[in-house]
């Protein structure tokens, strides 16, 4: 926080690959950045967020290497289609997003909706779209059981707002969006002083195609550290 009402972050991403029967590969993200501006009303949490993603990520160009961008394809649904922005890596990505959030009596009620801009800056060759509108949602439901864990449910939403050449494609219309459910444990454990460690273990998986069609199971370790 350089404020407490606003805070700068900076993503990057590694993924590493190893499908059966094709060669695996190690490979980096776009890198995001962008702030976060949150206000408090009582028990209702407000927050604004606007990014922008670089295209600096593996597998990208007219000539892709093809393991590395196999494995930014496949990161996209581990993500449950949500990180959408990392994994673009021909494109400039500008994400602006809205989040809600009710916290009172151990219970968190929080909906979050994001708008990406996807706008072609390399790739011509391989990537026949110049410009495409993602949208993601989410709704979070959590709940303390006792000050030093918590239990949470999300539902997770994905939709192209345009028909990229991919969803016109598709016959099937499953690329055109992606519903998950997740659910998980985190603990709070200070560490003195403002340190906190928020380890967290998540299982997710997905409700329709693609994510169920190609038995995508994803269980989630994150270790957050807050200071």
């Amino acid at each position: 926080k350089v404020i407490p009402e606003l805070s700068p972050f900076v993503r990057l991403g590694i993924v590493q690959n190893s499908p059966g029967g094709a060669p695996g590969a190690f490979a980096l993200t776009n890198v995001a950045l962008g702030a976060t501006y949150g206000l408090k009303f009582g028990d209702l949490r407000f927050a604004a967020v606007l990014g922008l993603a670089l295209p600096l990520g593996s597998g990208g160009g007219d000539n892709p290497d093809a393991a590395a961008l196999a494995a930014v394809r496949a990161a996209v649904l581990a993500r449950s289609a949500m990180d959408n922005a990392l994994f673009a890596v021909n494109d400039l990505v500008v994400f602006p997003g809205l989040d809600l959030a009710w916290v009172a009596h151990d219970f968190t009620v929080q909906a979050e909706l994001t708008l990406l801009e996807l706008i072609r800056v390399r790739g011509a060759t391989a990537q026949p779209d110049s410009a495409k509108t993602n949208l993601t949602m989410g709704l979070h439901v959590g709940y303390f059981v006792i000050p030093e864990l918590s239990v949470g449910a999300e539902l997770r939403y994905q939709r192209w707002l345009t028909t990229p050449v991919a969803v016109e494609r598709d016959a099937s219309g499953a690329t055109r969006d992606n519903l998950t459910v997740a659910l998980g444990l985190r603990a709070h454990l200070p560490l003195g002083g403002t340190w906190t460690l928020r380890p967290g273990l998540a299982y997710a998986r997905g409700l329709d195609s693609p994510m169920s069609a190609q038995s995508y199971n994803v269980a989630q370790l994150d270790l957050a550290l807050g200071f």
